[in-house]
């Protein structure tokens, strides 16, 4: 009589989602790096510059394509890179750990980050070329002499509290923030190389949506009140009141 093999025991292998969750990790790490590097990247809200646009501890989205498919354009918002020329506006921590700064990166790449000493967000007032100046007799600021409403300004803050008159450099651009009583701005560097004015070859990418708190979602629009046609061809070679005073 011939015995016969009962059922094989069943073999316990490894749950095949342990087994592959690195790999996955690995992959959106990667993806995460790729999209921060080359297409859209998010950003933490530090400090109350562009209040009541942005709050402290938003998060926004930044398309880093915008400008490599258009140009910048007087109203936009963006993010753009003041290290060794700004001073951070809030105060950061270096705690020299490795490990702390390689979570932070990663942190950063999905914009969990706190905020960085070389990250700033303002929105674009003038252009190469531009002749801004404040204020008008209407206590307006003005772009070529085409007066600028402004619906985002902090409620009770001017266009600004100290008067100037500048024209923008070749290949930088003017920058405000919305809270102008707060905001240390292009105004605060008017003595600096530059005049204050950021080079557009530092400008990250336009800000184009809160993501974060999910109640505050919205989508961040250039102010219909601009309008660019009307400045763009106002702008002149006229030198300035202090410049044809010193010829």
């Amino acid at each position: 009589m011939t015995a016969h093999a009962g059922p094989s025991p069943e073999v316990k292998r490894p749950s095949s989602f342990w087994r592959e969750l690195p790999v996955l990790v690995v992959i959106a790490l990667v993806l995460a790096f790729l999209l921060k590097t080359f297409l859209i990247q998010a950003f933490f809200i530090p400090s109350g510059s562009m209040e009541n646009t942005l709050q402290v501890g938003d998060r926004v989205m930044v398309n880093k394509l915008a400008y490599t498919l258009g140009d910048i354009q007087r109203g936009d918002v963006v993010v753009f890179n003041g290290v060794d020329s700004w001073d951070p506006e809030v105060p950061v921590v270096d705690t020299g750990n490795i490990i702390t700064r390689a979570l932070q990166s990663v942190a950063g790449t999905f914009g969990f980050a706190g905020a960085s000493e070389k990250d700033y967000i303002k929105r674009v007032i003038g252009l190469p070329g531009d002749r801004v100046k404040c204020c008008d007799k209407n206590g307006l600021l003005t772009v070529n002499g085409v007066p600028i409403e402004e619906p985002y300004l902090f409620e009770g803050n001017k266009p600004s509290n100290d008067p100037f008159d500048i024209r923008v450099p070749e290949d930088r651009i003017w920058v405000m923030g919305d809270h102008r009583a707060a905001s240390s701005d292009s105004r605060a560097h008017i003595g600096d190389p530059g005049g204050g004015a950021i080079p557009i070859d530092s400008v990250v990418g336009r800000a184009f949506v809160i993501i974060w708190p999910f109640s505050d979602t919205s989508f961040l629009t250039r102010p219909d009140t601009i309008d660019n046609e009307a400045i763009d061809a106002a702008q002149t070679d006229e030198p300035l009141e202090k410049e044809s005073s010193s010829k």
